[in-house]
């Protein structure tokens, strides 16, 4: 029987105890009836460990990028695409020679296509929508992105404040939400298992019909969005947003 050579693909990052990432290539494979894939997860507990483990497996093709390496792995890339070069984050790393990686950002993707898909597009092309972004990371400057692409103010919500476009949570007021604001949170607060954890944002600032949307995907309902969801919000988590992304980061490797 005739057998493939194995192209293998896998996720760095760390910790990765949280990550959906292997098992969801492993039901794409299958379902796809892709026999000559495997995709493995890697934590890194130091970034230095990288160019060890692509000397280790010489058969790796492409890698996801997560937290906390999106911003700090640029430096071990060949070069970076449009995109990820306007974010200044990498997600995603396909292999063009022997020792060279391009970086890529496809969080951007996943987000910009998740709300194409909600509500008809209207968070992105609504009148007067204006968007805070709690945290500042790597995943934060993909979001930021998309939205300024689309012309939607867009304001940092972070607990040390130090650069123009930030404001403190303190500072927050009723003032600054409306039925056309976006929350999007980017941080790793409340992802599992500290699920009774949620950025220090009040929940009486919740503005009925605005939109929370919590990158986090483990639990599916976060203690940020079953709160905004009480106080009459529109909310979304991260799954779609990270199918979307794990979806642009295979077609990448294809080509």
């Amino acid at each position: 029987m005739f057998e493939f050579p194995l192209k293998r693909y896998g996720l760095i990052g760390y910790p990765l105890g949280h990550s959906f990432s292997e098992q969801y290539f492993a039901a794409k494979f299958a379902r796809e009836g892709i026999v000559d894939a495997q995709y493995n997860l890697f934590p890194l507990e130091n970034l230095a460990l990288l160019p060890d483990l692509l000397q280790q497996n010489p058969t790796l093709q492409g890698l996801n990028v997560t937290i906390p390496y999106k911003e700090k792995v640029i430096p071990y890339c060949y070069k970076l695409d449009e995109i990820a070069q306007a974010i200044g984050a990498v997600n995603c790393l396909k292999k063009v020679s022997e020792q060279q990686w391009v970086g890529y950002n496809t969080d951007a993707i996943g987000f910009e296509q998740s709300l194409q898909r909600l509500d008809g597009g209207q968070w992105l092309s609504g009148p007067h929508l204006q968007a805070y972004i709690l945290g500042t990371g790597g995943a934060s400057k993909a979001v930021a992105y998309v939205l300024q692409k689309h012309q939607i103010p867009v304001t940092y919500i972070s607990r040390n404040p130090c650069q123009k476009g930030q404001i403190s949570y303190k500072d927050l007021s009723p003032s600054h939400f409306s039925a056309n604001t976006l929350l999007i949170q980017t941080t790793p607060l409340g992802t599992h298992p500290n699920t009774e954890e949620m950025p220090p944002i009040s929940p009486t600032l919740f503005y009925p019909g605005m939109l929370v949307y919590d990158l986090i995907y483990n639990p599916a309902e976060t203690l940020l969005l079953r709160e905004a969801k009480s106080h009459g919000c529109t909310v979304m988590n991260g799954l779609e947003m990270l199918t979307l992304q794990a979806e642009a980061a295979w077609d990448i490797w294809q080509v």
